[in-house]
């Protein structure tokens, strides 16, 4: 995370290491001396977007502190099929120990990176940005988000805590999005923007008098989202959400809407192939 590191991350690294270590690893250690130090090479086995080589490293140095990782390549970079990522060297113990764990992290974070970037590549950056939502895994959201803008895209809100965003179960339970937004006005600064959730064009009129500042369109067909588009003639900020895949990102992005949302850069990208190969 170039070198940033948020006491909670070496929390969640040390919480991976636990639930695969125990109270050790009886194979390393009957076959391995404590004082042999080696190297190995980090080997992309696909072409990815590499995410979290920091964090690779920093969960090996959990297990050996003087162990270092050379890399070749940075976050946010393409790396070639067949590409030596980085060298690894230090104790073997700590190598293959921390193997899983490591690889597990790099391999997931990568693969969300790898994700986005196709996202991203079917988009027009002047016209729309790429978001991620909160369909992240418990625990690794502020990694996961990272991984989003290696691979080119954007952060939504980090959680509840950093913006309002009304949705439909909001409004069920004020009555309406006029009562609901009225509601949200009245208990926070006037530097707070307020988004509205509407599923038609109906709810987006409602939004659009009741003040919001953005509105997003859950689930609508393209054609919707041209309208709402239309309809909003560039006084709020509409987010695009819902059912938009790699299929049809391409055409969502010319509709006129601003965000563009998916869940599922975080929530369904795949682990790339990422492997740790003693020399």
């Amino acid at each position: 995370m170039n070198g940033g590191y948020p006491s909670f991350v070496d929390k969640i690294i040390d919480l991976a290491l636990e639930e695969d270590l125990g109270p050790g690893d009886v194979t390393t250690a009957a076959i391995i001396a404590a004082s042999a130090r080696g190297k190995a090479r980090l080997l992309a086995k696909e072409e990815i977007v590499l995410a979290g080589i920091d964090v690779f490293e920093r969960v090996l140095s959990r297990l050996d502190p003087e162990i270092s990782v050379k890399a070749n390549f940075r976050d946010g970079d393409s790396v070639p099929e067949g590409s030596d990522i980085g060298l690894v060297e230090g104790s073997i113990r700590a190598m293959l120990s921390g193997e899983r764990t490591a690889l597990n992290f790099l391999q997931h974070l990568s693969g969300i990176a790898s994700l986005t970037r196709q996202y991203v590549e079917k988009t027009d950056p002047s016209k729309v940005r790429l978001v991620d939502t909160r369909k992240t895994t418990p625990g690794l959201r502020v990694l996961e988000k990272y991984a989003v803008r290696m691979g080119g895209g954007f952060n939504h809100r980090m959680g509840l805590f950093d913006g309002i965003l009304i949705k439909d179960n909001h409004i069920a339970a004020a009555g309406s999005i006029s009562e609901a937004v009225a509601r949200a006005k009245a208990a926070v600064s006037h530097t707070v923007r307020l988004e509205v959730e509407v599923d038609d064009l109906r709810g987006l009129e409602e939004a659009l008098e009741a003040g919001a500042d953005a509105v997003l369109l859950d689930n609508m067909s393209v054609q919707e989202m041209g309208k709402a588009a239309r309809l909003a003639g560039g006084k709020v900020l509409l987010e695009a959400s819902g059912g938009i895949t790699l299929e049809t990102i391409e055409e969502a992005s010319q509709t006129g809407v601003n965000l563009i949302s998916v869940g599922a850069l975080t929530h369904s990208a795949r682990s790339v192939d990422i492997s740790l190969e003693l020399m």
